[in-house]
């Protein structure tokens, strides 16, 4: 069974910065994509950023050039770095993990989410 352990959020100020990691564990065959996902009160779950075999990466509009998603392939561990944040970026962050199982399906696993709340 894959496991994902998040790292804690936090309170932070607007302007600051914050890391999340995710590290997967288990037994994992092939990792096709990580990324991390946002849910705020009262909203659906979005994507936030998403890296994918060979580290091509992708991000939601209102992030981009704030939020950097990157992996360690070795540690099948993905960070986010979040700086100059906003009231707005407040909400659970979720990490997610797309692999490709040894019978050839794909597989979709969720972390428990971890709270980031930025305050004005």
């Amino acid at each position: 069974q894959v496991q994902l352990e998040e790292s804690e959020g936090g309170l932070v100020q607007a302007g600051g910065s914050l890391r999340l990691s995710c590290a997967a564990s288990g037994t994992i065959f092939r990792v096709t994509s990580m990324a991390w996902y946002r849910q705020a009160p009262g909203k659906q779950r979005e994507l936030v950023a998403r890296i994918i075999s060979g580290g091509i990466t992708n991000y939601l509009d209102s992030v981009k050039g704030r939020f950097t998603i990157s992996r360690d392939n070795a540690k099948n561990t993905v960070f986010l770095q979040i700086t100059s944040l906003k009231p707005e970026d407040t909400a659970v962050y979720y990490c997610n993990l797309a692999t490709l199982s040894t019978r050839g399906s794909m597989e979709n696993y969720w972390g428990k989410g971890t709270l980031v709340t930025v305050s004005s």
